[in-house]
């Protein structure tokens, strides 16, 4: 049991720091020997408690955009539901190996990237906005990924700064997380005291991590940023080929 606190707290730690550290808890409690689609229903209630404190607090520092928010949300909630539906039938490791490719490819191209000056201002189009929700709910939901792991990289890359990256994050974590989990409820994915377990080390994590965040320099904090979608995802990729490769 203190393993997996351990692990949520870290994890909790890197969601409210850099927004990423969900993708952490389902190969992390995979390697506990708890069955992955167990450990994607724990993750993803757990969700719903970090990314509440985590607009939270990044609402009272006045980095996020509750416009862009909305339309993000209205698209991953439906996406939300549907992929926690579908991961039932799938194996896990596949697709957390295409979403290990993906943030690794990600990381990769922000430690290249020169650091320009976005403005804060910028948004991007409703339809766009709306598309991008509902991908990475329904992706988020297949991995137990909670969304920012998917959603920082994506809007970095499309030009919108760090914090204002990781703080629609934050927001878009809770309609997914509570839809989400009302699928794996549905179809019996949800343990109560492993759910609880790694909900408490989320919850302390995501705090201490917020705070953290708006004490970084943006630069810094991008950087950041970059290592860790890098290392996260080769780790991903390297754990769920091993699973893989395991079942052939």
């Amino acid at each position: 049991m203190f393993g997996i606190v351990a692990l949520a707290l870290v994890s909790g730690l890197l969601i409210g720091c850099i927004g990423i550290g969900g993708v952490l808890l389902v190969p992390g409690l995979s390697f506990l020997n708890i069955d992955v689609h167990q450990a994607i229903g724990a993750s993803l209630f757990s969700f719903i408690f970090s990314g509440a404190i985590g607009a939270w607090l990044y609402t009272r520092k006045g980095s996020i955009d509750w416009a862009s928010a909305g339309w993000l949300c209205a698209g991953a909630t439906p996406g939300a539901l549907a992929g926690s539906v579908i991961s039932s039938y799938i194996n896990g490791a596949i697709l957390l190996v295409l979403v290990g490719a993906v943030v690794m490819f990600a990381g990769a191209q922000a430690l290249i990237r020169r650091p320009g000056a976005p403005s804060h201002e910028r948004r991007l189009p409703p339809a766009m906005l709306l598309a991008i929700g509902l991908a990475v709910g329904l992706a988020s939901a297949l991995t137990g990924t909670g969304g920012p792991v998917l959603l920082v990289p994506l809007l970095i890359w499309l030009g919108l700064p760090t914090l204002t990256s990781v703080g629609l994050s934050q927001a878009i974590q809770v309609p997914i997380a509570l839809m989400a989990t009302a699928g794996n409820l549905w179809t019996g994915n949800v343990e109560l005291p492993l759910a609880a377990s790694v909900s408490l080390g989320i919850v302390i994590g995501s705090w201490i991590g917020a705070r953290i965040a708006h004490a970084l320099p943006a630069l810094v904090l991008a950087r950041v940023v970059a290592v860790a979608l890098f290392v996260t995802g080769l780790l991903v990729v390297i754990r769920s080929g091993q699973t893989i490769a395991a079942s052939w």
